[in-house]
C-alpha cells in the first residue's frame, strides 16, 4: 500500500492502519545527567548527592549540568550558580573536566557497540542505533536495551544510567527516551501512533522551540493533535519551510531518509574567570581559540573566508560581535593578523562601558568554510624568504608544522605569541552538547 500523498485527505482511522508496516527501527540512548553523572563515577564521595558542573569557580556562571539529586531542588542546567547554591544548602559545585566527559564517551560508545552498531553519535550524552530486521521485534528490541543499560552500569560506571526510546524512526525514539527520566525504557510501537504522542507538548519535539510554536499557534495549532489531523499539505504550509509536511509522517511513525547536513562554522568559545576578564588576558584568550579553531580547519581539509570575534560583557546579557573578510586560507598568521584588527573595536566597546573593561565570555568563529580538497601548490614557493609573495606559503607550512609537534608533544609545546604568563588549559575544548571535541583539541 503505498504511502499518503501530500495531497490525501485528513486520514481516517482506517486509512491510518493502512499505512505501510512501521516496525521499530530505531533505538535512541540518552544518558541522564552525563558530566555530574560522570563527576559522580569519578568522586565516590559525591555519589547521592546534589552536584552542579560550572566552567568556573563563580557565582556569577551558570550549571553546565545537575545531577538527579540536584534537579528534585528545581536546580537544572542554565541556572545561575549563586541561584542554586541558595536552592540547595548542601550542593556539591565541580568544576568543568571536559576531556573527561569524551574519554568516557568514547568508552560508551565502545561498550554499545558490543551489542548493536552506533549509527550516529548525536551528541556528548546521545546515541541513535538502526536495528536490523533479526533484532527488532518489540521483545527483541526490549531485551537489547536491557543490555545496553546494564553493561554500560557494570563496564564504565555504575553512576552512568541511560534512558531508552524505540520507535520507528528516530525523532521518535529520542521521544520516547525522553517520556521517562531517568533510568527510563520507552517503546513507541506503529500501530499507536499518533495517539500516544498527544499527551506531550509542541516544545517536546527537537526543532519545536518558541518562534516555532507561535507560527503554529497563528495557523489554529495548540497541540500535537492539532498538528496531526491536518492533511500532510496543510501541516507543512503552517510548519511553512520546504519539506514541511516531513514532521507529519514522521510524527505517524514514517522512517524519512534524513537530510543532508554540511558543517558551516568552527570556532570556539571560553567563559573567563573573574581574575581574567580585563582587556589583556581576553586578548590573549581570544588568540588561543583563534589558534585552536584554525588548527581544527586544517585537520578536517576547510579553509575559511571570514572571521568572527563575540563576547559577552558583565553587564550586559546581549552579545557584541564584530567580523572581518578573509582570503580563503588556513593559515594561522593569517587569522591572527585579522584577529588583531578587530580586537580593537571589543577594546573600544569594552572602555564605554561604566566599569570599563569587564568581558564575561569570549569567541572566535570561522564562517564560510569550504572544502581545500584540489589546493594547488603555491607559485611563489620557491621565492626569496624576503618576498611578500611567498610569506603565507611559509607561515601556513609552519602552522602545519606547529600541529604536529603539539599532537606529539602536548598542548602548547609551540605557540605563537605570549601564553599569558602560562599554560590556560584547555581552552575552547569545552563541549557543546551537539559537538565532541576530538582528542586533538586537548592537546592544541
Amino acid at each position: 500500500m503505498p504511502q499518503p500523498s501530500r495531497l490525501d485527505p485528513i486520514p481516517s482511522p482506517e486509512a491510518v492502519l493502512a499505512f505501510p508496516p512501521r516496525p521499530l527501527r530505531w533505538l535512541f540512548l540518552d544518558l541522564n545527567s552525563y558530566f555530574a553523572s560522570v563527576e559522580q563515577q569519578l568522586n565516590p564521595a559525591w555519589r547521592g548527592r546534589p552536584l552542579i558542573v560550572a566552567p568556573v569557580d563563580s557565582d556569577t556562571t551558570v550549571a553546565i549540568a545537575a545531577s538527579v539529586e540536584a534537579k528534585r531542588y528545581g536546580i537544572t542546567t542554565l541556572t545561575p550558580v549563586w541561584e542554586a547554591k541558595r536552592k540547595c544548602r548542601d550542593l556539591v559545585i565541580a568544576p568543568a573536566q571536559h576531556r573527561k566527559y569524551v574519554e568516557f564517551h568514547h568508552r560508551i560508545v565502545e561498550e554499545i557497540w558490543k551489542h548493536v552498531p552506533v549509527t550516529m553519535v548525536c551528541s556528548i550524552d546521545e546515541v541513535a542505533c538502526r536495528l536490523l530486521d533479526n533484532e527488532n521485534s518489540p521483545e527483541d528490541a526490549l531485551a537489547l536495551a536491557r543490555r545496553i543499560k546494564a553493561a554500560i552500569r557494570t563496564n564504565v560506571g555504575e553512576c552512568l544510567t541511560s534512558s531508552v526510546g524505540i520507535a520507528p524512526n528516530r525523532l521518535l525514539a529520542k521521544l520516547a527516551s525522553d517520556m521517562q527520566k531517568p533510568d527510563g525504557l520507552v517503546m513507541l510501537q506503529g500501530h499507536e501512533l499518533p495517539d500516544r504522542l498527544y499527551d506531550l507538548k509542541l516544545r517536546d519535539i527537537a526543532g519545536i522551540g518558541a518562534r516555532m510554536e507561535r507560527r503554529l499557534a497563528q495557523d489554529g495549532i495548540l497541540d500535537i493533535r492539532q498538528y496531526c489531523e491536518r492533511r500532510p499539505r496543510d501541516a507543512g504550509a503552517a510548519w511553512g519551510s520546504l519539506n514541511g509536511d516531513r514532521l507529519w509522517f514522521l510524527l505517524h511513525g514514517v522512517d524519512l531518509p534524513d537530510k543532508p547536513t554540511q558543517s558551516r562554522t568552527i570556532g570556539h568559545s571560553h567563559v573567563l574567570s573573574p581574575s581574567k576578564r580585563g582587556m589583556e588576558p581576553t586578548r590573549l584568550t581570544a588568540r588561543r581559540l583563534t589558534l585552536k579553531a584554525a588548527s581544527r580547519l586544517r585537520r578536517k581539509g576547510y579553509r575559511t573566508r571570514l572571521l568572527v570575534l563575540h563576547g559577552k560583557f558583565e553587564d550586559d546579557k546581549s552579545n557584541w560581535r564584530a567580523s572581518i573578510k578573509l582570503p580563503r586560507t588556513q593559515d594561522s598568521f593569517v587569522i591572527l593578523h585579522a584577529l588583531d584588527h578587530l580586537f580593537p573595536r571589543l577594546a573600544d566597546a569594552g572602555k564605554k562601558r561604566p566599569g570599563g573593561f569587564r568581558l564575561r565570555m569570549i569567541g572566535v568563529t570561522l564562517c564560510e568554510i569550504e572544502a581545500a580538497d584540489g589546493d594547488q601548490q603555491s607559485l611563489f614557493a620557491a621565492l626569496a624568504p624576503d618576498d611578500p609573495l611567498a610569506r603565507e606559503t611559509r607561515t601556513l607550512a609552519l602552522s602545519r608544522a606547529m600541529d604536529r609537534i603539539n599532537e606529539r608533544f602536548g598542548r602548547t609545546a609551540v605557540s605563537v605569541g605570549p601564553l599569558n604568563g602560562g599554560r590556560l588549559g584547555a581552552v575552547g575544548s569545552k563541549i557543546a552538547f551537539g559537538r565532541i571535541p576530538e582528542i586533538e583539541e586537548f592537546h592544541e
